[in-house]
């Protein structure tokens, strides 16, 4: 369900517990969008109801279910989180301009956005390699 979580050839691998508070906080972000999708494939009109006030089209909650277990499957498989990273973020970043459009608070979906990025930020060196927030 991760990345290699190899080293990169002159970094340091995480510690086990980074490792694992980066897993958890994948599993963490993997699940919230699991049980958003679910809700939206499910509930029906009853759990919507708040849809037509974002200018969200009912007809739209199914297709967006969909998407969001497309965009979770992608991020938990090794091979391609760095890409399901930016698909969730790609969705986040909608639901940000959907919010902000209405006038409701948004800081939620964006540390949802951060998450997705910490939890591989922290198990995986070649993004810390990429990405590096201090130089040693």
């Amino acid at each position: 369900m991760f990345m290699s979580e190899s080293p990169v050839p002159g970094s340091h691998p995480p510690s086990r517990i980074v490792l694992w508070v980066g897993r958890v906080l994948t599993v963490l972000v993997a699940l919230l969008f699991v049980f958003s999708a679910v809700a939206k494939l499910t509930t029906g009109a009853k759990g919507t109801e708040g849809v037509p006030e974002m200018g969200i089209p009912q007809s739209m909650i199914v297709p967006l279910g969909i998407l969001e277990l497309v965009c979770v499957a992608v991020y938990v498989f090794p091979q391609t989180t760095v890409l399901g990273a930016i698909l969730l973020t790609g969705y986040m970043g909608g639901a940000i301009c959907t919010h902000w459009r209405v006038g409701d608070p948004f800081l939620f979906q964006i540390g949802i956005g951060v998450i997705i990025w910490l939890g591989i930020f922290l198990r995986e060196p070649r993004l810390r390699e990429l990405i590096p927030l201090r130089r040693t």
